[in-house]
């Protein structure tokens, strides 16, 4: 393939993801994610601050565990753009746990019907049952329940994780990936070369 031919193709996927969904419905996934991986990449090997990635990385993980369009996934998904955070962080984590959501599910519907049998909340969870409209959260499913308890308790302990391992990745890992005979093989192949430069391109310019 020649170089102007994997210069237009990799435009067509990073400018407009859609279009290869055409020919490729099976894997719609792939090319939306396109550009928050390449933000994520430009933000981890970039100057922003830990702090934002980490939370990026917290509230991804907290939506990812929540069933899609529940009522608590929408209303926490709606809050997290009033707090400071890396939104394509939090979209990749997001988007893996979604894929991963079938091996997740056992643990989450475990740690929901624990949390849901403790007797001494079941008061608590009758007033709540009775009142309008909560039960459209549907709190009381094992799922929902289990992974809103999961995402809040392991919040702070993914941020720090992230918090501490950013610097290590700056200073430790990518030195050495850039000095790396792979590295310089990966980007002389016919379609890497292009898809990094244009994917850095449209990461920076957001469009």
């Amino acid at each position: 393939m020649r170089p102007r031919e994997s210069y237009f193709l990799v435009l067509i996927i990073v400018r407009w993801p859609c279009v290869p969904l055409l020919f490729f419905p099976f894997c719609p996934i792939i090319f939306i994610m396109i550009k928050p991986v390449a933000k994520l990449i430009i933000a981890l090997n970039g100057n922003l601050r830990k702090s934002e990635i980490a939370a990026g990385f917290a509230w991804g993980l907290l939506l990812g565990l929540i069933p899609a369009g529940n009522v608590f996934w929408i209303v926490l998904f709606v809050a997290s753009f009033f707090f400071k955070h890396h939104h394509a962080s939090k979209l990749v984590v997001l988007a893996i746990l979604k894929i991963i959501g079938g091996a997740v599910a056992p643990l989450m519907d475990t740690v929901g019907w624990a949390f849901l049998h403790i007797d001494a909340l079941q008061p608590f969870f009758t007033t709540l049952y009775n009142m309008p409209f909560v039960p459209l959260t549907q709190f009381n499913n094992t799922l929902v329940a289990g992974g809103l308890v999961s995402g809040i308790v392991l919040w702070l302990p993914i941020f720090f994780l992230v918090f501490f391992l950013v610097p290590v990745y700056r200073n430790k890992v990518v030195p050495k990936m850039r000095n790396s005979k792979i590295s310089a093989v990966i980007k002389k192949l016919p379609l890497v070369g292009p898809l990094i430069e244009s994917v850095t391109k449209a990461a920076i310019s957001g469009k």
